[in-house]
């Protein structure tokens, strides 16, 4: 793909909130700021305000604007009306050229609204992803879809991410396959190799990414991350339970860095404060969160963007949801969805803690996910339209034009 020169430089406007939107528009900021085709204007509106500016200057990014719009047991209403109203001011105080936003969040949904009632077009990345259940992930699902039905660039992760949005209505010229920039910033992390594990430290560890169980005389790695709002109260006490018996095998070393949400704390803390085996540890900059990924034998999680990650180490991945809007790991047998059921946590674990041939058939299964050029294809998709004499307005054609 072409990158015409553009006579003055494209400001685009990077709005996030969140850790994951960081990490993933981390090497769309670089990129920009790497060329002369654009100048980028990173706002943070402080979702995960405490986490969020430290590790973006280690991922080498500039923040321009910084707000904060968070409460204690803020509302997603309130949060909502809150960001919409603020970006709005910004947007009109600096006017860009775009507005680019990131995956399924508030603070995404937020951006693009306001950028849509600004007249200013919306770049989605990481855009198409689907479960199908409008309230599972809640409030993902939604913002997602509400997303995609603003955005004027719409750059899917993989194929079949594409293939949802088309089949929505988007125009096939709206929608670009560019793989999930999540692998770009990973690989470029690890390269950096300034990361330091959170598991205990072996001399005789060797991270192994060719599908065998890392060999080592201490225990094997269990890496956990829950937060879903979805999965929050009993039910995540119930993956609390499934944890302490795993660790009462007594070969296993569980490393999992609690969420700073109140009611992942109120249910995990009770259940595995104390417990042998288990390292609860406070949320871990990204850098040191590759690190542990990179070390670990087995990801058990209901996040999303490690379901994106694990697979480019050859980590195999046990996802704690009953829907999964990344279903390509679980298609090409990298990642397997088991539900939120104590005893089938246990049972799946153990499978794979104690079955080498099940173990390399999931670590072997390969990414789907990209190959770490996906920040590249965008901004060649961006410059090349911007230099083109075609509109790049809301949008150019089909059921969501303006013209």
């Amino acid at each position: 793909m072409s990158t015409p020169p553009t006579t003055m430089p494209v400001h685009a406007m990077l709005v996030l909130g969140t850790r994951p939107e960081a990490i993933k528009l981390a090497p769309v900021a670089r990129a920009m700021a790497a060329g002369p085709q654009f100048e980028p204007i990173v706002v943070t509106t402080g979702q995960h305000r405490e986490m969020l500016h430290q590790m973006l200057g280690m991922l080498g990014v500039d923040v321009r604007i910084a707000l904060d719009v968070m409460r204690t047991r803020q509302q997603l209403s309130d949060l909502t009306a809150r960001l919409v109203r603020e970006l709005g001011t910004v947007l009109r105080e600096q006017r860009p050229d775009l507005v680019v936003v990131q995956g399924d969040t508030t603070t995404a949904l937020a951006g693009a609204l306001a950028a849509f009632y600004e007249k200013i077009p919306v770049a989605h990345v990481e855009a198409g992803l689907r479960t199908g259940v409008i309230d599972n992930p809640f409030p993902e699902e939604l913002n997602r879809s509400l997303i995609g039905r603003i955005a004027r660039w719409h750059f899917a992760p993989t194929p079949a991410a594409a293939r949802h949005l088309t089949d929505e209505g988007v125009p096939d010229e709206q929608v670009f396959i560019t793989g999930n920039t999540v692998i770009d910033n990973l690989l470029w992390v690890l390269a950096e190799g300034s990361g330091t594990s959170a598991f205990g430290t072996d001399d005789n560890a060797c991270p192994a990414r060719d599908g065998d169980m890392i060999r080592r005389a201490g225990p094997k790695r269990i890496l956990v991350t829950l937060h879903r709002r979805e999965n929050q109260g009993e039910r995540m006490r119930g993956m609390g339970r499934a944890l302490t018996r795993l660790a009462r095998r007594g070969d296993v070393e569980i490393v999992l860095p609690l969420h700073k949400s109140p009611a992942v704390r109120d249910a995990l803390l009770p259940e595995l404060d104390g417990q042998r085996g288990v390292k609860l540890v406070e949320p871990l900059d990204y850098l040191d969160f590759a690190a542990t990924l990179a070390e670990c034998d087995l990801v058990l999680t209901d996040s999303g963007g490690i379901q994106e990650e694990a697979p480019s180490l050859a980590k195999p991945s046990l996802v704690l949801r009953t829907t999964t809007e990344r279903p390509e790991a679980v298609e090409a047998g990298a990642a397997r969805l088991i539900g939120t059921d104590p005893d089938a946590i246990v049972t799946w674990a153990e499978r794979l803690l104690d079955d080498p041939v099940e173990y390399r058939r999931m670590a072997t299964a390969g990414n789907p996910f990209g190959d770490g050029e996906a920040a590249r294809r965008i901004l060649g998709q961006l410059a090349e339209d911007f230099a083109a004499d075609v509109p790049v307005g809301l949008t150019t054609s089909g059921p969501y034009s303006t013209a």
